[in-house]
Parts: C-alpha cells; sequence; structure tokens
C-alpha cells in the first residue's frame, strides 16, 4: 500500500519545485507562486517571496473557506477559488514562462504545434483581465478555467497550473512553457 506524504513533506517538495520554477526560467527571482492543499488548509507561498531563499517555514497556511493568515499572497484568494471549483486538485503553480507569456499577448487562446503541448494541452485558455480590476476578477475568472483545463494563461500576466500533486503541476507549468518555446521558434524559421 502506498503511503501518503506527510505536511512536511508536502511542503518541502513544493518549496524545491517553486525554486526549480525559478532556476529553469519560468519566473524571477521574485514573481510567481505556489500552493498544494492538505484537507481543508491551503498551504502557499508568501508575498514578494524570494524563491531562492524560500523555506518550508516561510509557507502561508490559509482555509478553503478563504480565510488566511497575514503574509500570503496576494493570489492566495485565486489559489483557494480555484481548490473550490476543482476538488480533485492539489496543488497550484504560477508562473511567468516568457514564451507562454508572449505568445499569448494577443489575447487569444494558445494552441501548441509540438506534439507534446498537443497531447496535454489541445489548447490553452487566455484570460484577459484589465490591471485594475486583477485581484477582484482573477479568483473566479482562473478557477472558471482550471476546473476544465490543465492550465491556463491570464494575458500578459502568467500561466496557472493545477493538478492532483505538486509534481503533475509542476509538470504542466514547464510543459506549457516548452510548447510555447517551440511555437516562437518555428515562427522564427517560418513555414
Amino acid at each position: 500500500m502506498k503511503r501518503l506524504p506527510d505536511l512536511q513533506q508536502l511542503k518541502q517538495d513544493l518549496v524545491q519545485h517553486y525554486q526549480w520554477l525559478r532556476q529553469y526560467g519560468c519566473n524571477d527571482s521574485h514573481s510567481g507562486n505556489a500552493s498544494f492543499r492538505w484537507h481543508d488548509e491551503v498551504w502557499v507561498t508568501p508575498t514578494g517571496c524570494c524563491a531562492d531563499t524560500l523555506s518550508v517555514d516561510d509557507l502561508v497556511r490559509c482555509h478553503i473557506s478563504g480565510d488566511s493568515e497575514a503574509g500570503a499572497s496576494l493570489d492566495a484568494p485565486l489559489h483557494i477559488e480555484v481548490y473550490r471549483h476543482n476538488p480533485e486538485a492539489r496543488a497550484i503553480f504560477h508562473s511567468h514562462g516568457p514564451h507562454a507569456v508572449a505568445l499569448t499577448l494577443n489575447g487569444e487562446d494558445f494552441v501548441p504545434v509540438d506534439f507534446e503541448g498537443q497531447y496535454y494541452f489541445p489548447f490553452v485558455p487566455v484570460i484577459s483581465i484589465p490591471y485594475d480590476d486583477y485581484v477582484s476578477r482573477s479568483p473566479r475568472a482562473v478557477a472558471e478555467q482550471l476546473a476544465t483545463h490543465k492550465v491556463a494563461v491570464v494575458r500578459g500576466h502568467g500561466v496557472y497550473a493545477c493538478a492532483e500533486s505538486i509534481n503533475l503541476a509542476y509538470k504542466w507549468s514547464c510543459s506549457l512553457e516548452l510548447s510555447a518555446k517551440t511555437a516562437w521558434l518555428a515562427k522564427q524559421i517560418g513555414p
């Protein structure tokens, strides 16, 4: 029988995967955020945290009801709303992969050109939210898309990925960025 990871192990996994997003160019030193759900708790990265120095003790506990401790990411309400809309979700990553962001600035849904991208994401919904309305509108808008898609992009802002595990949400984030990079390279080469 497979043993489920305990809370401390999940915290360590979240920090490691979040740091990998920085290491591999999907975030800068202080961008993006991540969370995992543990029963009715949602553990999220703190607002303005540095991926290079983040530790398990920095993670902030929130509750599926919407309550959160001081210092939680500005996106904590978005993460909670995604978990409410998608009961299977256990992890969420928000990243700023430059190719994914750049190729979706036109506001059109992204359709991968590579085999792996097409296999994982027949298309990626792109959500347009005015900057001034982001905090109020993003939780519902992103949650609605992630209820039926692995990833969604907020135009000009970044990628949100959710999955049944931390590693899988990380995989979707990285896979989308590689697919977007492949599409960008293909455009440079031409038909």
